[in-house]
């Protein structure tokens, strides 16, 4: 018994004819037939009935065919794991991020376990990482906005309140906390318009009664944290995106679980089956949980 005689005898018999079957294995009628042939001749054994153009299986033909079956949905699998391997060995993640700072664990998690992956990351805001993920110029993107499209699939990364920070030295450095009211006179260096730190923050203020004139408008989160460990100003940020600086100190906003930021991660739809975008999600997945 060979490979290639079960593999004719499947496919004759999942195709319903000897025709169909050479089609699908690019092979010809006669080729397909005489490999059927040897298989039953070999164990003298009837595996078809063959009535005209009619071919129809023999009681032992269905039960070779569950055996055949599983051995090709076997070989399918180990096909599929195979070029997985593959891909995981030597692949290139692209991720665009509004901020990596979110991602850094999940990151760290999938280098330790897909140390070959060539993993690239670029900063963008929510526009930019929905724009890459449509144009495929990203695989994964990261964002606190997700878009109200059925086009993406997304996970929950994390969620935290909005805090002020200040330098180390500034004189509100040893507060516990800051209220909106302790805000008013104080020179503020705030994200330009558009960014969502900033809406939520005005948002829960104006709610409050409070509106502010920024001191210093700043395009960007590491040019905000610049200018306030220069000691110019108060600084605002997602307690997930403060990270650890020496030169800045976090201080908690009285009202802040009303500007609670989320992040999550995504991707597009027909992407998340892809292997190293799934084996991303998934260690973002456990890391969750």
């Amino acid at each position: 018994m060979r490979y290639v005689q079960l593999r004719a005898f499947h496919y004759v018999a999942i195709c319903g004819g000897f025709s169909r079957a050479a089609e699908e294995l690019f092979l010809t009628q006669p080729a397909i037939s005489d490999q059927v042939r040897k298989l039953e001749d070999e164990y003298d054994i009837l595996l078809f009935n063959r009535h005209k153009k009619q071919v129809t299986l023999t009681p032992e033909g269905e039960k070779l065919l569950d055996i055949t079956r599983r051995l090709f949905d076997n070989e399918s699998q180990a096909r599929d794991l195979l070029s997985e391997s593959r891909a995981e060995r030597a692949g290139n993640l692209h991720i665009t991020a509004d901020s990596a700072l979110h991602v850094l664990q999940v990151l760290a998690a999938f280098r330790q376990k897909y140390p070959s992956v060539a993993v690239t990351v670029s900063a963008g805001n929510t526009e930019t990482v929905v724009e890459s993920l449509l144009s495929y110029t990203a695989d994964i993107g990261v964002l606190g906005d997700t878009p109200p499209d059925r086009d993406f699939v997304t996970i929950p990364l994390n969620a935290t309140p909005i805090a002020a920070f200040v330098a180390v030295g500034h004189p509100l450095a040893q507060r516990t906390s800051l209220g909106f009211g302790d805000l008013s006179s104080l020179p503020l260096v705030m994200r330009e318009n558009g960014s969502k730190t900033r809406k939520k923050f005005e948002e829960a203020a104006a709610a409050q009664g409070f509106t502010y004139t920024p001191a210093i408008t700043a395009e960007g989160r590491e040019a905000v944290r610049e200018i306030v460990a220069s000691g110019a100003g108060v600084g605002f940020v997602s307690a997930a995106e403060f990270g650890t600086d020496p030169r800045l100190v976090l201080i908690p906003l009285e009202g802040g679980a009303e500007m609670i930021m989320e992040e999550t991660l995504i991707c597009l739809r027909e992407r998340r089956s892809s292997k190293l975008v799934s084996a991303f999600f998934e260690i973002a997945e456990q890391m969750g949980r």
